[in-house]
This record gives C-alpha cells, structure tokens and sequence, in this order.
C-alpha cells in the first residue's frame, strides 16, 4: 500500500491530532512544557462546540474544528522539519506558532450577541477577531504584551493577501513563524482528502461573506486550480519563503518516507478536480 497524508493521522479527531502534535513536539523540544497548551487546546475545542463562556458553537462547515487541528497539526510538522534541517526555535516560539495556529480563525465564531447568520459573514477581517480573542485569552493567562503582539503577527500572517513586510515582526524568528502558521493554513486545506467534498461548504461561507467572483459551486471548483497555481504557490514559494517544502524533512525523520505528502495531495486534489469540471 502506498502511503498517503491520511493514513498517518485523522485530524478529524481532535484527540488523535494533538496526541501527534505532542509526539513531534517531544522531537524538537524534549522539554517543551505542554501543559498551557493543553489547556489552549481544550478551551479550542470547548469554544468551536459551544461550550466556551460568551460564545456560540461554531457554525461555519468549512472552516470548521477539523480545519484548525488540521492547521495546528501542519504547524507542528513544519516547525519540526526545519528542525530537522537546522532551524531552532525556542520554546516560547514554539508554543506562540501553535497558540496562533488554533486560535487563527476564531474569529469565525459568534458570540452569545451575534444572532445573526453564521459565522462566514466575518470571513472579510475575521483575522482581526481572531487577533482579538487571542489577545484577551494570553492576558487572562499572565502573558505579556510582547508575547501577545508576536502572536498577533504570527496570525496576520494567514490573511492571504498581507505582504508580509507589512507585518512589524520583533524578530527573525517570529518572522519565520509566521510563515509556518501562514504555510500551514494554506497546505492544510488545500491537502485534506475531503477538499472536494469541501468546496461547496466554502461556496457557501463566501456567498454569505459577500465575496466576488463565484456564481456556483462549479466556477469555484473551476477556479480553484488556477487560484492555486497563481495565487496559493506564489505566496508559499515568496512570501512565505517555501518553508512549506520542510515537511518532506518531517516525513523522512518522524515516518522514514521520502516524500511530501502534503505536495502529493494537494496535487492530486487539483487533478481530480480538472476532472470534474472538465466532464
């Protein structure tokens, strides 16, 4: 059998996705601390299923829990690949990229107030509230402003169209961080086995968010491989410095596999996809 991205581990299970998370992060940082990031990453869970104080259970279908473990999981692989070709990051680095990486979209949730329609009509700015609910949970928790201001940045670093040199990084290090959070959100979605079966749910939160440009769920699978080629690859291999490339690094050292899987998936989503819209 030939090994694919989701045979390794279902990020459809939150349990199983942070048990992989800790494995990797025990090859990076043998005395990484990981109990505030428990903590984080149960509340994560708590606040997309409705059971956080002031907030309503998530209600965007695509941009939903799977998609953030997803992305957390994407972060913890990368930093790891890096790892492995030389990159070192310190602990409290570590532990902003993967704060940022589950608190990136929760700026998708509605609180107790917003009554109104779902989630997706914040897809537009949603990164500032995510920002927002980051920076009130961190200073609840005793974190400084400058840690909070870090993973403010690391989280801007998912708004698609940012340039990066927009963002006031306080160090080269946050700086690459960023680019892994920022990678991994784009890699992640764009890898699932399930992107196809996804897009019509993203068709959706767009019409709701008001975006242009798609008229049905067919244009936007029409659009989508031109939107990766043109605008997806650019911003992995420029912006964000190819960093994405390292998990062919991760692959070797945790799986002993040879490939990137993220690539291989990502390419076989756009080719079952030209299929589609070309029957």
């Amino acid at each position: 059998m030939v090994i694919k991205l989701h045979h390794l581990t279902n990020s459809n299970s939150s349990s199983e996705a942070y048990d992989e998370i800790i494995q990797i992060l025990s090859l990076v940082a043998p005395d990484f601390d990981n109990s505030f990031l428990k903590k984080v990453y149960s509340d994560t869970i708590r606040l997309f299923n409705g059971k956080y104080p002031g907030y309503r259970v998530s209600n965007t279908k695509y941009h939903d829990l799977e998609h953030t473990c997803s992305v957390t999981l994407a972060t913890a692989r990368l930093i790891h690949g890096l790892h492995v070709h030389g990159q070192k990051f310190s602990s409290r680095v570590i532990e902003l990229g993967l704060i940022g990486a589950l608190f990136h979209d929760t700026g998708l949730i509605q609180t107790k107030d917003e009554r109104v329609g779902t989630g997706a009509q914040y897809t537009i700015g949603h990164e500032e509230r995510s920002i927002n609910f980051m920076g009130r949970y961190l200073a609840a928790s005793g974190f400084s402003t400058d840690d909070i201001s870090d993973c403010s940045h690391i989280i801007m670093c998912t708004t698609l169209t940012l340039p990066l040199s927009d963002v006031p990084f306080r160090s080269d290090e946050i700086r690459t961080m960023g680019k892994i959070l920022g990678s991994a959100d784009l890699i992640a979605q764009m890898a699932d086995r399930n992107y196809l079966e996804k897009l019509p749910l993203l068709f959706l939160e767009f019409k709701e968010a008001g975006m242009q440009g798609f008229e049905t769920p067919l244009e936007l699978f029409k659009n989508t491989e031109e939107f990766y080629h043109s605008v997806v690859r650019t911003r992995l291999m420029q912006e964000m410095g190819d960093v994405s490339s390292a998990a062919l690094f991760h692959f070797m050292k945790r799986w002993n596999i040879n490939r990137d899987l993220y690539a291989e998936s990502i390419a076989n989503n756009i080719k079952n996809m030209t299929k589609i819209y070309e029957d």
